[in-house]
């Protein structure tokens, strides 16, 4: 199994559709084995379930993620876990041990309205935004 988490500075970054790398972790045995950082070379929105899905990943762990890209991973087969926060490899391991904490209703919804200048989606963190519900 593979598992690619949305990935930037140790920390699962909190837009799926902006991440400019993923961590992709190889399980086996229950057990992670290796794991390494892949640069998504600016594929946008689209094209990121396609990318994920030529690497061979079965489920993703990302912190919001619109309606679109979840249909997108849908149709590759790819498993979602959003909503979640904070450190990549925890998330990995808790993923594997069954303990994952995630938000099955996750979803990205601030594509509808105007953000302030300077915004950038990767900024808004854990909870300080409405990525999560």
């Amino acid at each position: 199994m593979k598992i690619a988490v949305t990935y930037e500075n140790g920390q699962i970054f909190q837009h799926f559709g902006h991440t400019e790398q993923f961590k992709i972790y190889d399980v086996q045995d229950g057990r992670i084995h290796n794991s390494e950082v892949v640069k998504t070379n600016g594929s946008g929105h689209g094209a990121l379930a396609g990318m994920l899905s030529s690497l061979g990943v079965d489920v993703l762990i990302c912190g919001g993620i619109g309606g679109g890209a979840q249909m997108a991973l849908a149709q590759a087969g790819i498993k979602l876990y959003g909503g979640v926060c904070g450190d990549a490899d925890k998330a990995a391991e808790a993923f594997v041990s069954g303990e994952l904490r995630y938000d099955p209703d996750a979803k990205c919804d601030h594509h509808e309205h105007h953000h302030g200048e300077g915004h950038t989606c990767g900024d808004h963190g854990c909870g300080k935004h409405n990525c999560h519900k």
